[in-house]
């Protein structure tokens, strides 16, 4: 058994179909397919069931690509290891951005990083605050932006206080609210709302904040996009409160009003202190000093 061959399993599984994966891996089929059957044979088990438009993983497919994703995932770290004693900067970096991302720009930084570390391989994830915390506890994650609410810190993670954010009433220029300078959350009761689905970290400031003041709020429209979320308001179907770095300039028709009382959103970049790789380490060292000191408080050991 060799580490190609796991490569295979890996490929197969994701691609499911021996096509794809043989294109994935730059090699024909007929070679992936011999060194699927010798693995197989080897280790005297069916990895895939096969028919001639179906492939899927056995019981015993499942528990081997496992060990072989840990298995390459060594291996490769491992080589940029040995890499980074001799002063290069080898591996991957997969970093987990969220939609609402304000207080970096995620392309610039990215490209910086490029241009320092060209042999580091870049993966860029989008996604939840909550689920990027649970990867990079798991080590399937190096970085990530997080977006919580005030009270609510990061947990497992080291983390560094970006920007804290009070949120805006945003609604369109012809509501008929437009011209207030100031809005109480009671203000905005009879409001049609949109915001992030419910139980995401985007939603819980504005959700909390509405329950602490005791007024109910109707969303009747769910989004992940800051983009839909922003369009639908514009069209006057609905209200919504935002971070004000995320409404675009020179948006003439919505009005951004100051909340008293509001909820705050707080960005972190986070990651994982115990054992961090050196492509990790080094996109920690690039990015500017925060003005907010390091916190760790919401980190706990595995």
């Amino acid at each position: 058994m060799d580490l190609q061959q796991m490569r295979y399993v890996v490929a197969i599984a994701e691609e499911k179909n021996f096509t794809r994966a043989a294109e994935r891996c730059f090699v024909v089929q007929s070679s992936l397919s011999h060194q699927i059957k010798a693995l197989e044979h080897e280790l005297g088990v069916m990895l895939f069931a096969r028919s001639s438009r179906r492939v899927e993983l056995t019981a015993a497919g499942q528990a081997f690509l496992v060990q072989a994703r840990a298995s390459l995932a060594a291996a490769e770290r491992a080589v940029s290891e040995a890499a980074a004693a001799d002063g290069q900067i080898r591996g991957t970096l997969t970093v987990g951005v969220i939609p609402t991302v304000t207080a970096i720009d995620v392309p610039a930084v990215l490209g910086q990083f490029h241009r320092c570390h060209p042999e580091v391989r870049i993966r860029l994830r989008g996604g939840g605050s909550d689920e990027f915390m649970t990867a990079i506890g798991a080590g399937d994650m190096d970085v990530a932006i997080l977006g919580l609410p005030d009270s609510t810190p990061p947990i497992r993670v080291s983390t560094r206080i970006l920007a804290k954010q009070s949120l805006v009433a945003v609604v369109s220029a012809e509501h008929r609210l437009a011209g207030r300078r100031r809005l109480r959350l009671e203000e905005l009761s009879n409001e049609v709302f949109v915001d992030f689905p419910e139980g995401t970290p985007g939603r819980v400031p504005s959700d909390h904040a509405f329950q602490a003041a005791g007024v109910h709020r109707e969303v009747a429209f769910e989004a992940v996009s800051t983009d839909l979320i922003i369009g639908l308001v514009k069209q006057g179907l609905v209200v919504s409160l935002l971070a004000p770095a995320v409404i675009p300039d020179g948006s003439d028709d919505l009005c951004m009003i100051p909340l008293i009382e509001g909820p705050t959103r707080v960005e972190y970049l986070a990651w994982s202190s115990f054992n961090p790789t050196s492509a990790a380490q080094a996109f920690l060292e690039s990015l500017p000093l925060p003005t907010h000191p390091i916190s760790q408080v919401g980190f706990q050991s595995p």
